[in-house]
């Protein structure tokens, strides 16, 4: 269940939003104040704060940096009734996950919740987001930090569940933005006509219900790094007045004449192949060019098999209670997954994981706790391992690909498959396969 603290010096808009999360299944605390919700959050820590930004106390800023020194992965998201683009800006670049500008719905409220909530659960990788020592993964990750020193604009096409967000995130801690504001906004989430202010902004009176003027996330990364997730699914009418800003690097407010300079660094992400969408009318062409000056992609897992020990460590560390005992798999559990095509990738394997915390009930974690699963439905197929394959055929073909995916190595394939070197030594002697490598 998912835990909020909604914090407001006005007592009915405090019991509106409680009531309102409440119905959707949230867990709900309140405050009157900034000195309130820190107590209220020192005492019981929730996942998320909606704070008001201006109250008698102490303004949201107070609340959010009180927040952070408490527990610094917390999502906070400012509601203003005044759009100050100032204090919008120093808003982002203090942390905040969102600011919203009020009178605003409760849909938009909680699907910006979700939202941020669903950042905050990705996957943190070792070297700036990414767990793992594959060479495929190494080599993506130092591309990503020698484009990250300059101020050229990137597209990362990878497939859903890699991490392009946390690439996103590597390149901007790493370039000279990264005390600078982080956006990111997903194109699919809004529909197109809702898009085009949340990305430039419109000033009061622009349309029906725009009661006060509110800065676009061009003008909230302003000095910093935007994200434009799902770039492909972009209306093709809004496709050439994004063209212009990332051209003239300045946007139009809706309902305004006179265009605002920004400051930007553009980093768009897909899961599609933006090149074939342009042969089929559906991309731009010229923005399509303009966004790929430097492109990045993020291998599968299937490619990069070897770090899956590494992220099942990573993510068993990250979710187990603090006095659980050390997930352990068992050695055809480990070689059923080293195989596996893991069509979700990353995040298939993270919600893997977890399950096995939830459910696991022994000191050993066996291939049972994969039964009803779409992944052992699916993986004799995925691996190529048809049914009705002997033991001693079903282990051939899974060292063989554990070698693979090590480069040969042996005590990796060892270590991976929860095995001793000899039994691997053994085990290629018996098979026939190929004994070069390191041991």
């Amino acid at each position: 269940m998912n835990h909020v603290l909604v914090v407001d010096d006005e007592a009915a808009i405090r019991a509106g939003l409680e009531a309102s999360f409440a119905r959707r299944g949230w867990r709900v605390k309140t405050a009157a104040g900034a000195t309130e919700a820190l107590a209220c959050f020192q005492s019981d820590p929730c996942a998320l704060v909606v704070t008001d930004m201006r109250m008698p106390d102490g303004d949201g800023l107070k609340v959010m940096q009180g927040v952070r020194a408490m527990a610094p992965h917390t999502a906070v998201i400012l509601l203003t009734a005044y759009g100050n683009v100032p204090e919008a800006v120093t808003a982002m670049r203090e942390g905040a996950c969102d600011y919203l500008v009020k009178p605003i719905s409760f849909e938009q409220l909680e699907e910006a919740a979700r939202r941020v909530l669903d950042e905050r659960r990705l996957p943190c990788l070792s070297e700036g987001g990414l767990v793992g020592s594959s060479r495929a993964l190494g080599a993506v990750v130092e591309r990503a930090k020698q484009v990250a020193r300059s101020e050229v604009d990137i597209l990362i096409e990878a497939e859903s569940g890699t991490g392009k967000e946390l690439l996103a995130r590597l390149i901007h801690r790493a370039s000279s933005r990264r005390a600078r504001p982080f956006v990111a906004i997903n194109c699919a989430a809004f529909p197109e006509t809702l898009l085009e202010s949340e990305l430039f902004g419109h000033a009061r009176g622009a349309f029906t219900g725009a009661l006060a003027q509110k800065p676009g996330k061009f003008e909230l990364a302003h000095g910093g790094t935007l994200v434009l997730d799902e770039i492909a699914e972009m209306p093709l009418n809004l496709q050439p007045k994004l063209l212009r800003v990332l051209q003239e690097r300045e946007v139009d407010r809706l309902g305004e004449t006179r265009p605002v300079a920004i400051d930007v660094r553009v980093i768009a992400t897909t899961n599609r192949n933006l090149l074939e969408l342009v042969g089929e009318g559906k991309f731009r062409a010229d923005l399509y060019y303009r966004l790929n000056v430097v492109p990045l992609s993020i291998p599968p897992l299937r490619q990069r098999r070897e770090d899956v020990p590494e992220l099942i460590e990573y993510f068993a560390a990250k979710y187990a209670s603090p006095h659980a005992p050390r997930l352990r798999l068992a050695p055809e559990l480990m070689a059923w997954l080293m195989a596996y095509e893991w069509p979700g990738n990353v995040r298939e394997l993270e919600n893997l994981v977890r399950r096995m915390l939830v459910l696991s009930t022994g000191p050993v974690v066996g291939l049972e706790m994969l039964e009803g699963t779409a992944l052992l439905s699916g993986s004799s197929r995925s691996a190529n391992l048809e049914a009705g394959l002997s033991l001693e055929e079903a282990e051939r073909e899974l060292l063989k690909r554990t070698l693979v995916a090590t480069g040969g190595n042996r005590t990796r394939a060892a270590e991976m498959m929860g095995i001793s070197l000899r039994t691997v030594r053994n085990k290629i002697r018996q098979y026939g396969l190929p004994r070069k490598g390191a041991a």
